[in-house]
């Protein structure tokens, strides 16, 4: 299988996208940290049940797999996380940093606390479980131990396109985006990669926390389902394994059986000159290039529509 041997950490594996996740590399082979607070998708609350259930599942299927807790937001949890597996299992390969919540607000509105909330889970929540990974997988790497690391965060269009209503999670998930790009090019002399994705796919965050999406996301019956979350896993499972070593600081988006390349901020067009621009005369030259659609971006619905279409 192609990830036999590896042992592998979810976070927010407990439902959605992450389950599947937990759920795929099992099946190919890997040993799974199942992490989930158990909150709702606000944040509040705790459950255990989410985790051990995966758990369960994956263990009725001849699988290995342990239920973890902790709130990846807290910097001593999730080190607690990683030391999990390695207590358990031996060892730590594979880490996808998935957990997430949403606390929706448009910008004049948004308290404080949710946007604190939101950036302490994605942005800080992903920090502090790479971290504490890469300290362990560079300390191995030095007495010779190589374990050829993965990091695969996740994303969001809310962050690569934007969209309204989500000025935390947006810039929260841009940010993890990049992270994955800044670690790959620091632990490449590990033996380590960091990749992204962001999915396009039902969860309690694109149908329960926020509604209007649930239309789109509906399927009629007999048709295929291009937003289940397990179409996500497929790409996780291969970014883990050793087949994908050539692969560095990508982001793809994915989801209905598609898999985006996506490119970051690049040029689109120039406007240049010689000397001092007048200012005027420099505004006029910027708006007729991007008069010319060259700096045009996808929109959230448009990739919605696309991928029905496929």
């Amino acid at each position: 299988m192609l990830l036999d041997g590896k042992v592998a950490i979810v976070t927010g594996a407990g439902r959605g996208i992450g389950r599947e996740e937990a759920l795929l590399l099992a099946k190919h082979g890997a040993k799974v940290v199942v992490n989930d607070l158990g909150g709702g998708f606000d944040g509040t609350g705790a459950d255990n049940r989410p985790a051990q259930q995966v758990v369960e599942e994956i263990k009725a299927a001849g699988g290995d797999a342990v239920a973890n807790y902790e709130n990846v937001a807290d910097f001593k949890g999730a080190k607690r996380i990683v030391q999990c597996a390695i207590d358990t299992f031996g060892k730590l390969n594979i880490l996808v940093n998935n957990a997430g919540i949403l606390r929706d607000r448009m910008i004049f509105n948004m308290a404080e606390e949710e946007w604190d909330a939101v950036i302490a889970v994605h942005m800080k929540g992903t920090f502090n479980c790479t971290r504490h990974a890469c300290e362990y997988w560079r300390e191995q790497h030095k007495v010779g131990n190589v374990l050829n690391g993965r990091v695969i965060n996740t994303s969001s269009d809310s962050g690569l396109l934007g969209n309204v209503g989500q000025p935390n999670y947006g810039p929260a998930k841009a940010a993890v985006a990049t992270l994955a790009i800044v670690v790959d090019a620091e632990m490449q002399k590990y033996g380590v990669t960091a990749n992204a994705i962001a999915p396009v796919a039902r969860t309690r965050l694109t149908v329960d926390a926020t509604p209007q999406t649930a239309a789109v996301m509906n399927v009629k019956e007999g048709e295929f389902d291009v937003f289940n979350p397990g179409h996500v896993a497929p790409l996780v499972v291969w970014l883990g394994s050793d087949d994908a070593a050539s692969v560095h600081g990508e982001v793809f988006r994915v989801g209905g059986g598609v898999v985006w390349l996506m490119q970051g901020w690049h040029t689109g067009g120039t406007v240049s000159k010689r000397g001092d621009w007048d200012p005027s005369d420099l505004g006029s030259k910027i708006k007729a290039e991007l008069a010319k659609g060259v700096t045009k971006k996808e929109t959230m619905a448009e990739v919605f529509r696309a991928l029905k279409q496929v």
